[in-house]
């Protein structure tokens, strides 16, 4: 009776990670690209699951813990990649008042899923997880924060510097210096505040502040530009219909079906 009981849970939970490829592939593709590489990583990740099913207590839901664990296993397939920008860099860079980018490059280069995955790639994968889930799957901030056991700060702060490293990685070579003026915020405390401002965090004093610094700043308007540009096109491309292709969906669910029931 009892291992009947024990293969009736497996069974009901097999299937519901099944129920999940989908959004597991399409977080899968943003972090590493189409095709072969993201369905591997789908298909360990679902291994993973099913090993560690006695692991998953329903303290946050299945799906946020299929992704934790998916997130894991591309930080170990990307960590010694050359090719990320250093996040000092770009803080660096984005706090220098002369700094900006041509904001019509960036959003030509966004407009197309090719033109961001690439840009995507070159974005750590601890800012890009927080990007894809917020701007492109619609995640709130606190589910998020859940995903990766944050508090809510640390989360916006990833988020922060995930959009301004993701923006770097799309102005490439055209970014460029231009000339500044006087202005009611400086440069580098108005673009420490974009981030809240897209999200409605600031207060009314700091909105109109940062507002009046938009207006009037030489680098600072292509950079917030190209910031609620790219978060309303990775929006635009995510298409909560799409699907993985059809053979690709079986190879998954055999894997699941395969596995054998926990503990043996």
């Amino acid at each position: 009776m009892v291992e009947a009981t024990t293969g009736g849970r497996d069974d009901a939970f097999a299937l519901a990670v099944a129920a999940e490829i989908d959004g597991l592939y399409r977080y899968a593709r943003w972090l590493v690209g189409e095709g072969a590489e993201a369905e591997d990583l789908v298909g360990d990740t679902m291994l993973k699951a099913l090993e560690r099913r006695d692991q998953f207590r329903a303290e946050s839901s299945l799906r946020t813990w299929l992704h934790r664990i998916l997130y894991h296993r591309a930080i170990d397939r990307s960590r010694h990649a050359s090719y990320e920008l250093s996040v000092d860099d770009v803080e660096r860079r984005w706090g220098d008042e002369h700094f900006s980018v041509d904001a019509s490059v960036v959003l030509e280069r966004a407009e197309t899923r090719v033109g961001l995955v690439e840009a995507l790639v070159h974005v750590p994968v601890h800012y890009r997880s927080v990007v894809v889930l917020h701007d492109a799957e619609g995640w709130t901030i606190a589910e998020v924060a859940d995903q990766f056991e944050l508090s809510l700060p640390a989360t916006k702060q990833r988020l922060r510097r995930g959009r301004m490293i993701l923006v770097s990685s799309l102005a490439s070579a055209e970014e460029r210096a231009m000339a500044n003026r006087d202005v009611v915020l400086g440069c580098a405390q108005a673009r420490s505040l974009v981030s809240d401002y897209l999200d409605g965090d600031l207060e009314v004093e700091q909105r109109g502040h940062l507002e009046s610094h938009l207006e009037h700043c030489a680098t600072c308007p292509p950079l917030y530009a190209s910031l609620v540009g790219v978060r309303e096109l990775l929006g635009d491309l995510h298409d909560p219909n799409s699907v993985i292709p059809e053979a690709m969906r079986r190879r998954l669910e055999a894997l699941v079906s395969e596995a054998p029931p926990s503990g043996r």
